[in-house]
């Protein structure tokens, strides 16, 4: 089984409880309703998914196989058209050939940060993975500005030269909405702006978040002057501690992955929800949420 666009039933039930700014009102709702829309818009189908590649016990540095990268793409195809992956190296790059394989679009990162002889295998592989057809659009970098792991000028070298390497394919840069801003020279460069958009990081409350999502999206919007604007990662934690008026939890879980899903498809929104598969090893620098992000927990298995 693969997405189909004709399956949006739970879309349309949603619409109709629907308003503008404010999203699907959800106080008829008791949580086994709640839950009820929360798989029948999930099996209406998404536009992306950011995919999670590490199983309980692995993390970025461990080198994945094959089979079960293919294994996670199988579980993820009857519901998305497109699969965005984080990096091209230690099994990554497997992501967007398996992902072709199965007839599912790919959004390409090479993952950048200090390391320069990293950063040399990355872009190395993303050429290369473009060059031979894997590639539907390629990241340059994702919030590298953001952890300032890179000065501007480097990262618009890197975005330059892949863009010179591959000129009939889209090439963006991934970072916090509001980089997008601040740097214009970024933006310029930019063939597609590829916007992190988080009203939980942000501190705001669920009632809000919609919205908040929203003037998040416009103020991308307003910096990229005409070229389309592609929210790359939102979501809401299921579990941990709280952040301001920001609450995890079930329930706020369900209902931001609901009204994001339903507002994409109202205003032709093309949007990657974060993430597929719940991962341990983000509990670092994330906290307790870190590993609470999955529609999948940690075991592969739909969470509600």
């Amino acid at each position: 089984m693969s997405y189909r666009k004709e399956q949006h039933l739970s879309v349309s039930k949603a619409k109709s409880l629907y308003k503008e700014n404010i999203g699907v009102e959800f106080n008829q709702y008791k949580e086994e309703d709640l839950k009820k829309l929360w798989r029948e818009t999930l099996d209406s189908g998404m536009h992306g998914i950011c995919f999670s590649i590490y199983e309980d016990g692995q993390e970025p540095g461990d080198t994945i196989t094959e089979e079960q990268v293919e294994r996670r793409i199988k579980i993820l195809k009857p519901y998305t058209k497109w699969i965005r992956s984080f990096s091209c190296i230690e099994g990554n790059e497997n992501i967007p050939k398996i992902a072709k394989k199965q007839g599912i679009k790919t959004l390409v990162g090479a993952w950048l940060g200090d390391d320069l002889e990293k950063n040399e295998i990355e872009i190395e592989g993303l050429i290369q993975l473009a060059k031979e057809g894997y590639v539907d659009i390629a990241a340059v970098g994702n919030e590298v500005l953001y952890r300032k792991e890179l000065t501007e000028e480097e990262l618009l070298a890197y975005i330059n030269r892949v863009k010179k390497a591959i000129p009939n394919i889209e090439v963006g840069y991934v970072d916090a909405y509001y980089e997008f801003s601040k740097r214009p020279a970024i933006t310029e460069v930019c063939d597609v702006i590829l916007a992190n958009c988080y009203p939980y990081w942000e501190g705001c409350s669920i009632e809000y978040s919609l919205n908040h999502m929203q003037q998040m999206y416009n103020q991308a919007k307003d910096a990229a002057n005409g070229k389309k604007v592609i929210i790359t990662e939102t979501g809401w934690p299921s579990e941990g501690s709280s952040l301001g008026g920001a609450h995890s939890g079930v329930a706020n879980a369900m209902k931001y992955f609901v009204n994001s899903q339903v507002w994409s498809e109202v205003d032709d929104v093309e949007m990657f929800y974060f993430s597929s598969f719940d991962e341990s090893w983000k509990v670092g620098a994330e906290g307790d949420v870190g590993a609470y992000w999955g529609l999948w927990d940690k075991y592969e298995k739909l969470k509600y």
